[in-house]
């Protein structure tokens, strides 16, 4: 229990703040009360962030479940082709990106403890669903994407789970709560990149596991992360909350479309947070059409994309909170233009080193077809394809680093746009009226509330970014999968050219209201 004391002449009262919950509703929530945080708050809110945290880590999970899964479903007996491989891993991140809207607004209206269990029980759909999917090797390809569609769930709980934690701590240190609560949701790729190769009994850890001599079992991931999803309900049901602080109607919230800003930043967060995610759908992708060979399931030449896809996605989450503590200390638009001049240059370095790839002789269809029924029949890897292959192998190395530069970058400005979110709701509360007048009082009161609101909008907008990647580097019109990845790559560099001068221009340049408030 807290209490403080007001007094008038003679007179003193004392009023009693009830202590919060461990779970159920909170009514009175003063995070921005030093003394309330230190008694109260403080506690509660990281109470909050850890079980936000792994309810979202698993969303993401589920989310890119088809990641790296897409890139197994060769071993386990199906025959679709690259094109439609990519359009697996990029329907989930356009399903969660448009969910991340409806996410968002109910966590005013539901409470956000309520909307976690709802979200994590969501889940039990696209794990039970692949589970029994990827044992009928006869399933037709339309079904397949149906089944991916619905993993955009995981997708949205990022936007509820943000919206949530964004009430739970004072204005100064929001940028590494809800940083951390992001990397601890992102980290969440890189798990399931890492782990599922090694759960269903491929290859994987950098080659230190050896696949499985009974083949791939892409159902235990399924069955697994099912199980996970329960623990999280049953987790977010015992120790979260819901704060009567949070409430407000969808009405409310979308108000600040209204706001230039809720435009600009949700543009930006494409570049960022759009490339975090998409890079990671399609980096197992990537690395597998562009440096591996696998005619048959038993015969495998260059670099196996299960050894190294995970790490893209772990630099990024890992640096995510790194840039909110950055955008905390020097402003999150100086970070937000050096985060994008990074990935100018790391993507430059991957443009470069992809016009070094050999092309890589490719059998007929007919050839590679009737390998797929009778293994026994691959008469093994002609010279040129292994002198290929070898060859580019050899820049991997150089491949990896630029990505992971990139990777890192993406991090950092996923950080620091976001923590700019809450300073440009507080920027327009300050403009309103007169210091201390009704106008500017009411206008900094809902702040909050509206922050959360643009969180959920550019976190929906700029997800899109997962979709629009693996379909740009599928290409239809290219029918080189290395030349539509090189082009692919030219047409991200002068994306973030636009995004580096409209932070400049919105948030920097001298003359603009942001800049001068120091967004």
């Amino acid at each position: 229990m807290s209490a403080t004391e007001t007094t008038t002449g003679p007179v003193t009262t004392t009023t009693v703040v009830p202590a919060a919950p461990r779970s159920g509703w909170i009514d009175h929530w003063e995070p921005e009360d030093p003394a309330f945080w230190e008694s109260t708050g403080k506690k509660v809110a990281r109470r909050n962030l850890v079980f936000s945290i792994f309810a979202e880590h698993l969303g993401f999970s589920v989310w890119l479940l088809w990641s790296v899964s897409a890139a197994l479903l060769a071993k386990a007996g199906f025959g679709f082709t690259p094109q439609q491989l990519f359009w697996l891993v990029a329907v989930p991140n356009l399903v969660g990106s448009l969910l991340r809207l409806p996410y968002t607004f109910a966590v005013p209206k539901f409470g956000g403890r309520n909307w976690t269990v709802v979200s994590a029980l969501l889940l039990l759909v696209p794990t039970l669903l692949f589970a029994h999917f990827v044992q009928q090797p006869d399933t037709p390809y339309w079904v397949f994407v149906v089944i991916a569609a619905t993993a955009g769930v995981g997708g949205g709980n990022f936007a509820s789970s943000m919206a949530s934690i964004n009430f739970f701590f004072p204005s100064d240190k929001k940028g590494a709560a809800l940083g951390l609560n992001a990397a601890g949701g992102n980290a969440g790729v890189a798990v399931i990149q890492f782990f599922l190769p090694i759960i269903v009994g491929g290859a994987g850890a950098f080659g230190l596991v050896k696949a499985s001599q009974s083949g791939i079992v892409l159902q235990r991931a399924g069955y697994l992360y099912a199980a996970l999803a329960i623990l999280a309900a049953g987790c977010a049901y015992l120790f979260m909350n819901n704060l009567r602080a949070a409430y407000s109607k969808p009405r409310e919230q979308l108000a600040v479309l209204r706001y230039k800003h809720t435009w600009v930043i949700s543009f930006l967060y494409i570049g960022t947070f759009g490339s975090f995610i998409g890079f990671s759908a399609a980096m197992p992708l990537l690395i597998k059409i562009n440096f591996f060979r696998s005619p048959i399931p038993t015969a495998s030449i260059g670099i196996n994309f299960a050894y190294y896809a995970f790490l893209g996605a772990l630099v990024g989450s890992v640096a995510r909170p790194f840039g909110g503590w950055l955008a905390d200390k020097y402003g999150g638009a100086k970070v937000t233009l050096g985060a994008f001049v990074a990935m100018i240059l790391g993507t430059l370095g991957v443009i470069a080193i992809l016009a070094q790839l050999k092309t890589v002789p490719t059998a007929p269809p007919e050839k590679l077809a009737a390998w797929a029924k009778d293994p026994s029949s691959f008469p093994g890897f002609p010279p040129a394809v292994v002198d290929a292959v070898n060859a580019n192998s050899d820049l991997f190395p150089w491949f990896l680093v630029a990505f992971l530069f990139i990777f890192a970058a993406t991090g950092i400005g996923n950080g620091s746009t976001y923590r700019m979110i809450p300073a440009i709701q507080k920027t327009y509360a300050a403009n309103v009226g007169e210091a201390g007048s009704t106008e500017r009082i009411l206008a900094e009161a809902k702040a909050p509330n509206e922050a959360s609101a643009v969180l959920g909008i550019a976190g929906a907008i700029g997800a899109l970014g997962g979709f629009l990647i693996p379909i740009t580097f599928s290409s239809p019109w290219v029918k080189d999968p290395v030349a539509a990845t090189h082009s692919a790559f030219v047409i991200f560099a002068g994306f973030y050219v636009v995004c580096l001068a409209v932070t400049w221009a919105f948030y920097l340049r001298p003359r603009a209201v942001m800049a001068k408030a120091r967004v």
